[in-house]
């Protein structure tokens, strides 16, 4: 069900959809204590309520927040309000993948190739696999 503008998860209050996908919806928020803009991701019903995938999010999310790359978000929070989980991550402005991949590869500058590149390799070092990789393109 999707969140509506002023609701409350703990100290974050939403400000807007971003988006939705299969691992769950997307906001926009406010951390009321530290007053900084963040994203929010609340888990879908069927991975909450599943306690191996919830495991298995957990130890993702630990993991997520061991990464440190200008490419990978940074995962600020993991939380339960009301029975919904969410993920609180830094809020990054920039172009999706989706929207990149619009242009062909080869009309794309060599530096965009590699720097594209740089968060995944930064990846394979962790022992995790995930279905969502989320990859913020800063042009």
């Amino acid at each position: 069900m999707p969140l509506e503008a002023g609701t409350q998860l703990g100290p974050y209050e939403i400000i807007s959809a971003i988006g939705a996908g299969g691992m769950g919806e997307v906001y926009k928020a406010r951390d009321t204590r530290l007053d900084r803009t963040v994203a929010i991701k609340v888990l879908p019903e069927h991975v909450a309520s599943d306690p191996d995938l919830k495991q298995r999010f957990e130890r993702e999310a630990k993991t997520i927040s061991s990464l440190n790359h200008p490419h990978i978000y940074t995962l600020y929070d993991i939380g339960q309000e009301g029975g919904t989980d969410f993920l609180v991550m830094e809020c990054l402005e920039g172009e999706t993948l989706r929207c990149r991949r619009v242009a062909p590869v080869a009309l794309m500058p060599h530096h965009r190739h590699t720097s594209i590149s740089d968060p995944l390799i930064s990846i394979v070092a962790v022992p995790v696999i995930s279905r969502n990789i989320s990859i913020v393109w800063h042009i």
